[in-house]
């Protein structure tokens, strides 16, 4: 008997370990960064911002967007037309061992396929489980040189 109890406390203290929670949550957000670009360069406005927290900043050079509202009305701009003006990927995702937070960060393409500039954003794993936004940055420049 005392052996099962034993089994019994091994396993659960596995299954709720940080860690085996971490690679599970990166690859959930690299699938959210995905579906968030996506979302942008098909024109879904409201897709895309379903993927936006409640609470969000979104930094740019000169403001930042504080408030789920306040992004869609800076960002709505972004999605109009029939082609996205820039477009990204994710290339690097960490969880935090807790599995409640997670960065993002990738190369920014113009519409030619130049990358322009990096980006950064911090997510949010909400009560249902599905993550969202809450900081979103422009990463470094990139310096273009010429022949």
């Amino acid at each position: 008997m005392k052996t099962q109890a034993r089994i019994a406390v091994l396993a659960f203290l596995a299954a709720s370990s940080p860690v085996a929670v971490r690679a599970g949550d990166a690859d959930d957000v690299r699938g959210a960064e995905i579906a968030f670009a996506r979302a942008f360069a098909d024109r879904d406005a409201g897709r895309f911002f379903s993927f936006v927290a409640q609470d969000a900043r979104f930094f740019s050079a000169t403001q930042v967007l504080s408030g789920k509202a306040a992004v869609i009305a800076g960002w709505s701009k972004y999605l109009q037309g029939a082609k996205a003006p820039f477009r990204w990927q994710p290339e690097r995702v960490e969880a935090n061992a807790a599995g409640d937070l997670a960065a993002s960060t990738g190369p920014v393409f113009d519409p030619s396929g130049t990358q322009i500039t990096n980006f950064f954003s911090i997510w949010q794993k909400q009560k249902d489980g599905s993550w969202k936004v809450v900081f979103d940055a422009p990463g470094s420049c990139v310096e273009q040189t010429k022949p």
